[in-house]
């Protein structure tokens, strides 16, 4: 059996080494895990605009700082840009190191159950809340914060874990699990706003609350058996959100938490550092 709080602190040591994989010149400062599932911050340059990742726009905060991030299957190559004072073009080439996932292979399953009429029918209703609370831009500044783990305890499922059914690939883990038992506290990793707090379990989530951190970057938690923070509010890192649970669709107390940036699904591990003992 893994021991999975010793693997994922393994594979975290084993990413420091990606900080650095630039290639290219870095006019930006840039410091972070440049890997798939990864968070880099920079700055940009005094007089400089127009700031482009893989040619799409990223926002920047009054004092110039900013934040990117690598999906669980970004590519092996990105490219960061934008227009220097005097015209000129500003470039960093980022080289993003490759993961090696946990992939377990179910042979004699099939990809999917069939889904039940409620499901079907409730389904689509929390999908446009969660993309809804998504498209919400907030103020807060979370982002810039080295975020903190929102519960400790033994993690039982890693980000980017994914099961092969009789050879047809699921859905990979898009956040990390925490077995803890019902009631457990769950506290706010950075500052954020309440961008969703369900007030009825959603069909696979169950109690859902999800945090915006500013500049594109959230939080989502699911299972929660309660919620102790209400849509629109700011919290601060560390202040009481609710508690662990096992509601919506899971087969124990757990805390699933997952992190998002501009759609790129990011490793909580990464943000967060190795659990404390």
């Amino acid at each position: 059996m893994i021991d999975r709080r010793r693997f994922a602190a393994a594979m975290l040591a084993t990413t420091l080494m990606a900080r650095t994989a630039r290639a290219g010149g870095d006019p930006f400062a840039l410091d972070g895990h440049f890997e798939q599932g990864g968070i880099a911050r920079g700055q940009l340059p005094a007089g400089a605009s127009d700031l482009r990742f893989n040619d799409q726009p990223v926002p920047v905060a009054a004092d110039r700082r900013f934040l990117i991030a690598f999906d669980r299957d970004a590519p092996a190559a990105a490219v960061l840009a934008a227009t220097g004072s005097g015209g000129h073009a500003l470039r960093a080439d980022l080289a993003i190191a490759p993961r090696a996932w946990n992939i377990s292979r179910l042979d004699q399953l099939p990809k999917y159950p069939v889904p039940s009429a409620e499901f079907e029918a409730r389904r689509p209703a929390e999908l446009a809340r969660i993309a809804a609370a998504r498209a919400k831009q907030t103020l807060a500044e979370g982002w810039r914060q080295r975020f903190a783990w929102p519960a400790t305890g033994r993690i039982s499922t890693l980000f980017g874990s994914q099961r092969i059914y009789a050879g047809e690939p699921g859905a990979y883990h898009s956040g990390i699990d925490i077995a803890l038992p019902t009631g457990t506290p769950v506290r706010a990793p950075a500052d954020g706003a309440v961008i969703l707090a369900a007030e009825a379990p959603f069909t696979l989530e169950g109690n859902l609350l999800m945090l915006d951190h500013g500049m594109g970057l959230s939080s989502a938690f699911l299972h929660l058996s309660r919620i102790d923070v209400a849509e629109g509010v700011v919290v601060r890192q560390g202040q009481l959100l609710g508690a662990v649970g096992a509601t919506g669709r899971a087969t124990g107390p757990h805390l699933h938490w997952g992190m998002m940036w501009r759609g790129a699904r990011i490793d909580p591990l990464l943000a967060a550092g190795a659990m404390p003992a």
